[in-house]
């Protein structure tokens, strides 16, 4: 059986390449993620800081959004009986 691993980035690099040259690896990234494979399958994400910033944004909003309609779910659910 074939086993395959979905890698959500378009740029990777080996863990042995990341321990070399850590700072190369992420300067060719250009500011987007990498995933850094052991044996062919994704180890981990590098995230340079403004593209996890962003991304920490967005879940913030999010969950702020998803938290408002909620409430106002629970606010009409309350309001019914």
């Amino acid at each position: 059986m074939i086993e395959t691993s979905l890698i959500l980035t378009e740029i990777t690099a080996s863990i042995s390449e990341f321990k070399k040259n850590p700072m190369g690896i992420i300067a060719a990234g250009e500011g987007f993620p990498i995933a850094i494979l052991n044996r062919n399958k994704p180890a981990f994400y590098c995230i340079p800081v403004h593209a996890f910033e962003v991304m920490m944004e967005k879940i913030v909003i999010v969950v702020i959004a998803v938290g408002r309609r909620d409430r106002g779910a629970i606010y009409k659910t309350a309001a019914k009986r």
